[in-house]
């Protein structure tokens, strides 16, 4: 057990990325396989806020957190609570400025951020695991959408909720929550919708749906480049299906409006006036408490192991996964025992974590 294992890692997200560096960094053997085509191919998502215990710890750990200051949104940590029919404002936090311990950066940044440190070729674009198997000789066989095979000695799942390398674990998969996220774009916000941006401010909005509106919520995050994204987050009926993003493929403004009735006009105007709906992200979760049997040369981190609905610190505590596991690998003679204590640890912190969250989640959406 006391050779250094070739690692290949399944997704090029902040978990994946942020083992790569520090496994990389501690002279390891890693191959990163990525579906998307290259680094700017798909859209990454919306802002994040990274908190010291987790994801700023992370990049400690990876050598990275000096980088990300220099280059984070210090200035974008407002948050404001917006009551959904008046639109008068319940809560109001504006940090004074150079305070505040969440800074913002935007999804693509730290994704080329984490990117820099690694060499060419560390991370292999347009390349989907398929399936996850063993060889003979009990090394992990990993096989490529294009029926291409790659050995090394442990694979690490940071594919997000599909991921494919869960299925070598467990059969046990995602479930919708039966609520939907549309998100919605603003571009060239400050001068094309001032109002809309000065309502925003440097930060989040949100408001969530009472009494009547119980089920329904707004959401808004300025991101970077003047860009404002708002999620428009229903639950939905049987009709939608458990598979909204196709039931409702062709959803236009008018039809989510038509789901917001009795909503204050001046939080509307973050669909009315949005650009163009960009995607719809129907809320998948798995059991609080999934776990699965422990598996010489296969592990799990970020959503792959744990998703759990979005309430700010998804991101977080896969980056701080990533990060303890590299550092138990690199840390020990033994590294199969340390791959498996850490994923112990893991499982234990991620179901309490998904616990409230989940709990929060349903009691947000009036969920029974």
């Amino acid at each position: 057990m006391s050779h250094k294992p070739a690692i290949v890692i399944a997704g090029a997200g902040p978990a994946g990325l942020v083992a790569a560096n520090m496994l990389h960094r501690d002279g390891f053997d890693v191959t990163v396989f990525e579906a998307d085509a290259s680094v700017t191919s798909r859209d990454q998502g919306g802002m994040l806020d990274l908190h010291v215990p987790d994801g700023q710890l992370a990049l400690k750990k990876a050598g990275l957190f000096d980088a990300f200051m220099a280059i984070a949104r210090h200035d974008d940590q407002e948050l404001r609570d917006i009551d959904w029919a008046t639109g008068a404002v319940l809560l109001e936090d504006i940090p004074a400025p150079g305070t505040g311990d969440r800074p913002e950066i935007d999804r693509l940044v730290l994704r080329e951020l984490l990117l820099k440190p690694l060499p060419a070729g560390t991370v292999v674009w347009g390349t989907r695991i398929a399936q996850v198997t063993r060889t003979p000789g009990g090394r992990c066989a990993v096989r490529l959408h294009d029926g291409r095979t790659h050995e090394c000695d442990l694979v690490i799942g940071a594919d997000g909720a599909g991921s494919a390398v869960r299925a070598a674990l467990t059969d046990v998969r995602p479930s919708y929550s039966g609520v939907t996220f549309v998100e919605l774009w603003m571009t060239d916000v400050d001068r094309r919708h001032p109002a809309i941006a000065k309502r925003v401010g440097h930060g989040t909005l949100m408001s969530l749906g009472t009494g009547q509106a119980l089920g329904t919520a707004l959401f808004a995050q300025r991101n970077g480049n003047a860009v404002v994204r708002s999620y428009a987050a229903f639950r939905t009926d049987a009709d939608d299906t458990d598979r909204p993003e196709k039931a409702l493929a062709n959803l236009t403004k008018q039809d989510l409006l038509a789901r917001f009735p009795g909503w204050s006009p001046t939080l509307l105007t973050l669909i009315e006036d949005a650009d163009r709906i960009a995607a719809i992200r129907p809320i998948v979760g798995l059991p609080v408490g999934t776990r699965w049997p422990a598996t010489p040369g296969l592990t799990l981190i970020g959503d792959a192991a744990h998703v759990m609905p979005p309430m700010g610190v998804g991101v977080n505590l896969a980056m701080l996964d990533a990060a303890e596991l590299a550092q138990a690998i690199a840390s020990q003679t033994d590294w199969q025992a340390a791959v498996h204590a850490q994923e112990q640890a893991m499982l234990d912190r991620a179901a309490e974590t998904s616990a409230e969250c989940t709990g929060a989640f349903r009691e947000w959406f009036g969920l029974a």
